[in-house]
């Protein structure tokens, strides 16, 4: 027996806003949600108001980003309406591509069967590109970095040649070899009737572009279609979405051009900007009550955003009752900025807030760094959620393996994982040459630095040589300038290693960058790795003692903080040239996007918001390079702000 539930009092349930939207007669809707306004809500009533209205549930597609948001979105539904809402069919744009393939995958040559590869296996299968290609084992870039070149391209619309050569521009890479993977690739999906991820989007658009009579059939029972966060979509996702709305016409999208953050992985901002051209005849409804955030918090995030000219216009108006002012505050450096995060949350943990009610954003992940060693020094539990803890990632460890073996001829440790960076050197191979230097690698001694050489694959050989002189001016010009040894190992060995190995190359070489900064500042290799160690012990000793999921700090990077929310919230260095980033203002000359993101940050915050911004960072050469407040600050009218000095003499 079929479960339902009373008659829905939209009215009561909605503000004014939301009703209208909601009960929104048949035809395209353009719904601007605005942060904080509920979204979420409003698309659940929709639901449920259809159903009410007597339309039958399997001829709604809701479509969504997260398989999590379609099954809260389904669960209220059913909360609301009862069983009646079971057979909608909701999902992400993935999921619902899949289910439609599953039926219709013959018409592209492809079996019911088909299996879909996760991202394990799009790498093993292009490890067995390479070695068929007897590209294995040659300074190539790995399959990691070829697969997202790949997909990458695909999201963007991106001729994959016109990729590779721009991810390879500057450093001696044949695209020619890299699109001769992927060709094979290709075809060695094709063979095993597999799918990857990307496939799915893929063939999802192409079986309707070229089998009129499936788009028709679902084009027909889908009366009603509903998309979260259009504002996200790329452009295979809106084609796909246009296609089978059109028939009807019924296209319900939901979005926030403020919100769109996610350009460097394929959305396309165009897509809701132009969605009023390719449906002038769209009512367009905006969210701008905010439940979120109190008033003071959202004058500012109005104000920040303005400043963009492309965009469609919204203000948030409070519910919340007045609290008091954002604080900005001025600091002198990165040490000092830390310092000031640590002991306001202290202040506001005596005050009652729990750690994990607080969060401190950021735009790149190495702007974390010296808070994340005072964190550890004074034992606050914290959780790094958009990523590791910054010394303890990959590429940072991979440095720091050369300043150790340097400094302590017996770290085997760091000895393997020097080793592991060359080509052809697996542990076995690196533990061999351990033993036949008899545990000990003196970098200034010539005759094991000789031994070391003719052990190893002749792959690694010439890699290893352009490493040497390193080795040979430590102990006379380089023991007191660690930052100069991490500077001449970049640009001998580490920066082409990089850009072959990780996907997220350009990233990874702003943390090291980075890191020579921090080095700079002391006075030997040693005190530098006993600090490193010091506090990536401590902050194992503070994970055992508190438990990472019990209650912690967060720390963020704003991309991954989107769709979340905190009582209090830090942004740290506001100041032009770190947020917004420095690659943002010289190479693209367009800063709206960095706008957006700034946005983001401001609107996390429920009570409590801190902008830092710190005034000196240590340049390059070892000098002080000033900074000045982001222009996303001073756009704000100072009045909006409760200004601390901090530190200044």
């Amino acid at each position: 027996m079929e479960i339902t539930s009373a008659p829905i009092n939209f009215e009561k349930s909605l503000n004014a806003e939301q009703l209208a939207t909601v009960t929104a007669p048949d035809g395209p809707l353009f719904v601007l949600a605005a942060a904080g306004t509920g979204k979420t809500r409003t698309l659940v009533y929709r639901v449920a108001y259809l159903v009410q209205k007597g339309i039958d549930a399997r001829r709604i597609l809701l479509l969504t980003f997260t398989n999590r948001a379609a099954r809260e979105m389904l669960e209220r539904a059913q909360a609301l309406v009862g069983g009646s809402v079971g057979g909608l069919w909701g999902g992400t744009f993935h999921h619902m591509a899949n289910r439609i393939l599953r039926r219709h995958a013959h018409f592209l040559q492809y079996g019911l069967d088909f299996t879909i590869l996760d991202h394990d296996d799009s790498i093993t299968l292009i490890k067995a590109c390479l070695s068929e290609l007897k590209l294995k084992g040659k300074e190539f870039p790995k399959p990691e970095v070829v697969l997202s070149l790949l997909s990458g391209a695909i999201n963007r619309r991106q001729a994959v040649r016109a990729a590779v050569e721009q991810r390879f521009e500057t450093h001696p890479v044949d695209p020619d070899e890299i699109l001769r993977v992927l060709e094979l690739y290709q075809k060695k999906k094709r063979a095993q009737n597999a799918m990857d991820f990307d496939d799915l989007l893929i063939n999802g658009l192409r079986l309707f572009q070229e089998h009129a009579e499936v788009l028709a059939r679902y084009q027909e029972q889908f009366l009603y279609v509903l998309v979260d966060e259009y504002q996200d979509t790329n452009p295979i996702q809106a084609d796909w979405v246009d296609l089978i709305a059109k028939r009807n016409r019924n296209l319900l999208v939901v979005g926030d051009d403020f919100q769109s953050i996610y350009a460097w992985r394929g959305a396309d901002y165009r897509n809701i900007m132009t969605f009023p051209e390719r449906y002038p005849d769209a009512h367009t409804f905006k969210l701008e009550t905010n439940y979120r955030s109190v008033p003071e918090i959202l004058l500012v995030a109005n104000h920040c955003i303005a400043g963009n000219p492309r965009q469609f216009q919204k203000v948030l108006r409070a519910t919340r009752p007045a609290h008091h002012k954002p604080v900005l505050a001025i600091l002198r450096d990165g040490g000092h900025q830390a310092r000031y995060v640590v002991e306001q949350v202290q202040r506001l943990r005596r005050e009652g807030h729990a750690w994990r009610d607080m969060v401190v954003l950021y735009r790149a992940h190495y702007h974390a760094m010296e808070l994340q060693m005072e964190l550890a020094r004074e034992r606050i539990p914290y959780t790094v959620t958009s990523g590791m803890r910054f010394f303890e990632q990959a590429h940072i460890k991979d440095v720091c393996s050369l300043l150790r073996i340097l400094h302590n001829p017996g770290d085997e440790l760091a000895f393997a994982r020097l080793m592991s960076l060359l080509p052809g050197v697996g542990g076995k191979t690196a533990e061999k040459i351990w033993r036949t230097l008899g545990g000990r690698f003196d970098t200034r001694d010539a005759a094991q630095r000789q031994v070391l050489h003719d052990h190893l694959p002749a792959a690694a050989q010439v890699l290893w040589q352009a490493i040497v002189p390193i080795l040979e001016k430590y102990e006379t010009e380089l023991k007191e300038d660690p930052a100069e040894i991490v500077f001449q190992f970049n640009k001998a060995f580490y920066d082409q290693y990089a850009l072959d190995t990780f996907d997220d190359y350009e990233r990874r070489m702003e943390d090291l960058q980075e890191v020579m900064n921090f080095i700079s500042d002391f006075e030997s290799t040693e005190e530098f790795l006993n600090e490193v160690a010091l506090v990536t012990n401590l902050d194992a000793e503070t994970d055992r003692m508190d438990g990472i999921a019990k209650d912690s700090l967060r720390l963020s990077t704003v991309h991954q903080a989107k769709g979340l929310e905190w009582n209090v919230v830090f942004v740290l260095w506001a100041a032009d040239g770190m947020f917004p980033s420095n690659r943002a203002m010289t190479e693209s000359g367009d800063d709206e996007e960095e706008r957006r993101l700034f946005y983001v940050a401001v609107t996390r915050a429920k009570d409590e918001l801190f902008l830092c911004v710190p005034a000196v960072r240590r340049a390059p050469d070892g000098g002080a390079q000033l900074y000045s407040p982001s222009r996303f600050i001073t756009e704000i009218p100072p009045d909006c702000l409760r200004q601390e000095q901090i530190g200044f003499l």
